[in-house]
């Protein structure tokens, strides 16, 4: 099992659907050769340089954190129960409200969808999500880092950066 990376008092957390057996394998998130989690926070100045793998505790010390909705490792999130998707859906809306991010990144519409208790047909938007369920936590919906997904960086990016402004612009004063 891959800890989670987590203190109260995280300005984003991200919300990973599960481990890929590559990162089960090193022992640390994002860790696939082709996964794009580490270059997407680098490009979009959410961390001031390209963290590997081998870096995530190092994540904290730019107030972000990573959390998954499943612990079980698999090589593909399709491989993931209904019931074991719900009972993490159950966990995570905990700890969401306990540990109390300022935004809550969702990797994924599917995560989302699982979270907030959405039809998987229902049409979810990239972004940030309105209202949110979780008092004085934002809800934001991100694309998936993996190289499998079919969107390109470029789109990907620009959710990131999006995100990174939306927390500029959330910042006390």
């Amino acid at each position: 099992m891959i800890e989670d990376i987590v203190m109260t008092g995280l300005d984003i957390l991200f919300v990973g659907y599960n481990p890929s057996l590559a990162s089960a394998a090193r022992g640390h998130h994002f860790a696939g050769p082709g996964n794009l989690f580490w270059a997407l926070l680098a490009d979009a100045g959410l961390t001031n340089h390209r963290l590997s793998p081998e870096q995530d505790r190092d994540l904290l010390l730019w107030k972000l954190g990573i959390i998954n909705l499943v612990d079980r490792p698999t090589a593909t999130a399709a491989e993931l129960q209904g019931p074991e998707i719900e009972a993490g859906a159950r966990r995570l809306k905990a700890r969401l409200i306990q540990l109390k991010p300022r935004i809550a990144c969702f990797l994924g519409k599917d995560i989302f969808r699982a979270v907030a208790g959405r039809r998987p047909s229902e049409r979810i938007d990239w972004g940030l999500q309105q209202p949110s369920w979780i008092p004085s936590v934002m809800l934001y919906v991100a694309p998936n880092p993996s190289r499998r997904s079919t969107i390109p960086y470029g789109l990907r990016l620009r959710y990131f950066r999006e995100l990174k402004n939306l927390l500029q612009w959330s910042l006390p004063s």
